[in-house]
């Protein structure tokens, strides 16, 4: 027991403090990326935050962009690659914010990936663009 203020407090959990979310009945949903779908688990776009699932079909490229903050990225199966290696499932990796990079997928891959921020993508035609 807990006190408040020097008098016992019994804490309680909070209820619907919890949100459950069963992946596997949300539809992967296109991105504007060839050969990549997502399926978007947490969403706070006031904050910028966003925790998904990311499917790379064989060949699918992500292009050059920045991460404004921390990115967390867990391979669940397949293999994802860019110029610092080669991540295959159960590996993960996080970016450090204001890294830059591209990605790609020879096999295909689904990862769950965290961002604080949304990532910044450099098109040559249009210029800077943020998320999927």
């Amino acid at each position: 027991m807990n006190t408040i203020a020097g008098k016992p407090h019994k804490q309680e959990p909070t209820i619907g403090g919890s949100i459950y979310v069963q992946p596997e009945r949300i539809e992967w949903k296109p991105t504007r990326f060839d050969k990549v779908m997502i399926k978007v688990l947490y969403e706070n776009p006031e904050q910028g935050e966003m925790t998904c699932l990311l499917k790379l079909d064989p060949g699918a490229y992500i292009p050059f962009h920045k991460h404004p903050e921390l990115e967390q990225t867990l391979v669940l199966s397949g293999s994802v690659e860019d110029h610092d290696g080669l991540a295959q499932a159960g590996d993960y990796i996080w970016r450090k914010p204001g890294s830059f990079h591209d990605n790609s997928s020879k096999t295909g891959a689904v990862v769950f990936a965290v961002y604080r921020k949304p990532n910044i993508f450099f098109h040559a035609a249009s210029g800077e663009t943020t998320g999927f």
